[in-house]
């Protein structure tokens, strides 16, 4: 009998049947530009391919992990590898020790470090951590950064960068919500107006990625370090997007300030569920065994994905693995600015990971960013799409740009946004 074909639409209309609104993470619908998403059946190097064939320039790349391309080589190598030993054993292997022994080379910051499986479980763990360490309640976030979903950073800022969280979802207790205080990416003063001696941690992006990507703006990291130590505060960089994307040691690579914690995650695990938190030998014999502060997980150091993380640490520390990939960002950047001419936006990168925003000529911070002009982009969205370039379903998200990416997929993608542009014109 003959297999039946099966298409996005069909797949999307079971999906809706069984689980909610289609999808098993909100960023991957397509209801902030509009149709049912395109289901995936494979990806190789540069590209992906949708189930009726179809095939993309990816600038997703699994939200950030796979910055080596999809399948490369080495990495399904070393999965095959460690999966014909077993999967899982719930007991230390030599791999993980390994692999965290790597990571503290890499990250001056960090002493010691814990694996588990997520970027929100290490974000959370580490917050858990700085609570303990400081025998204090109240954090520090900002608007626009985005830490997992567990359910003391799930608040927006209101109607000013000062004001405490309110629980941006139903089922968060107001009272979690109440100890978060949101202030302004790039406004220290802001941060200074809700950053007391209440205060365990600030927590960042270094680069902020999910309001789009906009850097820190010269001296933003360095006060928050100040505002943090004069607070008794922990500084914890949630690296989980930049991390080992931005350099050897994410974007510590690219400044001298020093976080207190570390939270990594994405990239580490080399397209597996991996993630670590880590800093100070100080903070993390706190941690239990050794500490009194609980953090398990059946899956923490699985050895797969920890053989996936340490072939993708090998292919990065071969050859010019940053500066190939800061020179294919800027040369998309610089093609993306020519197509845009001047239709209103900008194009924001730092490394391999940019945005195109339209509207603003600049974006600093969470506020800027909502004055982006969504409806053009939904409209950029569904031309590109049908150019055969991936790019976030949304405004607000990064694209990244691989090792895989050749020169001819970077002219290709040029010429394919000249294109879009005009189309949604």
């Amino acid at each position: 009998m003959a297999r039946m074909t099966q298409t996005s639409e069909s797949l999307f209309a079971r999906a809706l049947r069984v689980i909610p609104g289609g999808v098993n993470s909100p960023v991957r619908a397509w209801s902030a530009v509009g149709g049912a998403p395109r289901f995936v059946e494979r990806a190789h190097g540069s590209h992906i391919f949708d189930v009726e064939g179809r095939r993309y320039i990816d600038y997703v790349g699994s939200w950030g992990p796979m910055i080596l391309g999809h399948a490369e080589s080495s990495v399904i190598g070393a999965i095959i590898t460690a999966a014909l030993d077993g999967t899982s054993f719930g007991a230390a292997t030599a791999g993980e020790v390994e692999f965290a022994e790597r990571l503290c080379g890499r990250f001056s910051s960090i002493e010691r470090i814990r694996l588990v499986s997520s970027g929100t479980e290490a974000t959370m763990s580490a917050l858990r951590l700085a609570r303990a360490a400081t025998g204090r309640e109240a954090i520090v976030k900002f608007a626009g950064c985005y830490h997992g979903h567990s359910d003391g950073l799930l608040v927006r800022a209101g109607s000013g960068a000062t004001t405490h969280g309110v629980p941006d979802s139903p089922g968060v207790p107001a009272s979690l919500g109440a100890l978060t205080r949101v202030a302004r990416f790039n406004d220290l003063a802001s941060v200074r107006a809700v950053c007391d001696r209440q205060v365990a941690a600030i927590i960042v992006e270094p680069v902020a990625g999910n309001m789009g990507v906009v850097p820190p703006q010269p001296g933003f990291l360095e006060g928050l370090r100040e505002i943090a130590d004069e607070a008794g505060a922990l500084l914890i960089f949630d690296e989980v997007m930049t991390g080992l994307r931005l350099g050897a040691a994410g974007y510590q690579s690219c400044t001298s300030v020093v976080p207190d914690l570390t939270c990594l995650a994405k990239i580490a695990g080399g397209g597996l569920p991996l993630a670590a938190y880590g800093g100070r030998a100080e903070l993390m014999k706190l941690i239990s065994p050794e500490g009194p502060v609980y953090q398990a997980g059946t899956l923490s150091g699985n050895p797969v994905a920890v053989a996936a993380g340490l072939a993708t640490l090998d292919r990065l520390d071969a050859g010019n693995s940053y500066g190939r990939l800061e020179e294919s960002g800027a040369f998309l950047q610089q093609g993306l600015k020519q197509a845009m001419g001047s239709r209103p936006g900008c194009v924001q990168r730092v490394g391999s990971m940019f945005t195109l925003f339209f509207g603003p000529s600049s974006v600093r911070n969470y506020d800027e960013a909502l004055g982006c002009d969504t409806e053009r982009f939904s409209r950029f969205f569904a031309a590109i799409i049908d150019e055969g370039v991936w790019i976030p379903p949304s405004q607000f998200e990064a694209w990244f740009v691989s090792l895989a990416h050749t020169r001819a997929d970077l002219k290709t993608t040029v010429k394919a946004v000249e294109r879009a542009l005009a189309a949604s014109d």
